[in-house]
């Protein structure tokens, strides 16, 4: 029994200095997401671990951790890079100054021997940022803003000073040549020498560049980004009143086009109410020639009305002619055929009513109440002698002739 408990402690004594063992020498890796390990043995060999996770070591062996990209900042403010520096002071072509603002990413070589050359010359990743990637960053931004002056740089150049930049720091620094330049200030009107540089060129039409340590190490540019670029004080002045100018020429140039415009529209309204006078007036002359020419045509019908209504007239007068004419002509035959007897006949008629009936309301005596004798030859009734009388007047001045013919 006590043999067995011996046995027990020994072996637990040898795990425990086995553990301890272990944990000392370790010959156990862990390589964390978007990191590599370059592990370097106690013999002096070297290989790099790109895979995430668990890998072996030999014991005693050196581990220096890398990210897969480097980022390096140039913003003036901490955010996690893996270098944060300050703001990179940069000057124009035309010897103004500004502070760029930038950042870029630099992604490490995928190939071990790469790694490890770069590994042997920086050591770590400290003094590859450090010494390596953020004086190359401030390098390529300096040489860059040579290519342009702030004006140009203001007034749309920023998407040129950014190209210019990545492609120096991805296929290497651009030789510049300097040219001397005269020009005139846009604002002082002063005359102005600047010296002017410009990318130098092969026969071939390629740009002459200095070797990049990036290519020779198989760095690529994840990405490279100019974030703000601020002006010195003499350069907002400047661009204060160039902005201050283009407002004016802009505001200008659109009360001038305010102007033609308003001149335009009102030539237009001018034509539009010409031909609106011109219709008007073509409306009345033609309603005007409508009705003269309707009055015509309802004269016309008029005086062929009346012409209708004349010759209707005639005829009816014609008519009524002949028919007067044939009544008078038969009467007249009728006359001549009887002595117009009818007609005498109906007078005396007239005649001997008119007097019978006056002899008829007569209220008078007829026959005297007291006579005496008649004298010689004298005799008979007065009253119908006044008959006699008055229908023999009638007879005669109708030249009546009472007698019948045979």
């Amino acid at each position: 029994m006590k043999k067995t408990n011996g046995k027990l402690i020994l072996y637990g004594a040898g795990g425990i200095i086995l553990l301890l063992l272990m944990l000392v020498i370790n010959p156990f890796g862990y390589n964390d997401l978007g990191y590599r390990e370059v592990v370097e043995t106690p013999t002096g060999q070297k290989h790099v671990v790109f895979t995430n996770g668990v890998y072996f070591k030999f014991p005693g062996s050196k581990v220096t951790t890398y990210p897969n990209v480097i980022t390096i900042s140039h913003r003036g403010t901490k955010n996690g890079s893996t270098v944060e520096g300050g703001l990179i002071p940069i000057r124009f072509n035309d010897a103004t100054e500004a502070a760029a603002q930038t950042v870029v990413r630099f992604r490490l070589p995928e190939k071990e021997s790469a790694m490890l050359t770069l590994h042997s010359e920086y050591v770590n990743k400290e003094y590859l940022a450090l010494k390596g990637l953020a004086p190359y960053t401030i390098e390529c931004i300096k040489n860059s803003a040579q290519l342009m002056d702030s004006e140009q740089h203001y007034s749309g150049g920023r998407a040129q000073l950014s190209q210019f930049f990545q492609d120096q720091l991805e296929d290497g620094l651009y030789l510049l040549d300097v040219q001397e330049k005269v020009s005139r200030d846009t604002f002082t009107n002063e005359i102005r020498r600047i010296y002017e540089s410009n990318i130098r060129m092969n026969k071939a039409g390629d740009k002459v560049r200095k070797e990049s340590d990036l290519k020779r190490f198989g760095i690529n540019i994840a990405s490279a980004t100019i974030e703000n670029v601020d002006y010195e004080s003499q350069v907002d002045e400047k661009l204060k009143k160039k902005i201050e100018a283009s407002t004016r020429e802009a505001v200008s140039k659109q009360n001038l086009v305010t102007a033609q415009q308003e001149a335009m529209t009102a030539e237009a309204e001018g034509r539009r109410r010409l031909v609106e006078i011109e219709y008007e007036e073509l409306q009345r002359q033609t309603q005007s020639v409508v009705q003269a020419e309707t009055q015509v045509k309802l004269a016309e019908q008029d005086m062929a009305k009346q012409k209708i209504s004349m010759e209707a007239a005639k005829l009816e007068a014609q008519k009524i002619k002949s028919l007067a004419d044939a009544e008078a002509y038969a009467k007249q035959k009728i006359m001549a055929a009887d002595g117009a007897l009818e007609k005498k006949l109906a007078t005396y008629k007239d005649v001997q009513n008119m007097w019978a009936n006056a002899f008829m309301n007569y209220k008078g005596d007829l026959v005297p109440k007291f006579q005496t004798a008649p004298a010689k030859g004298g005799g008979g009734n007065a009253g119908l002698d006044f008959m006699q009388i008055m229908g023999a007047k009638a007879a005669m001045d109708l030249n009546l002739d009472m007698n019948v013919k045979n």
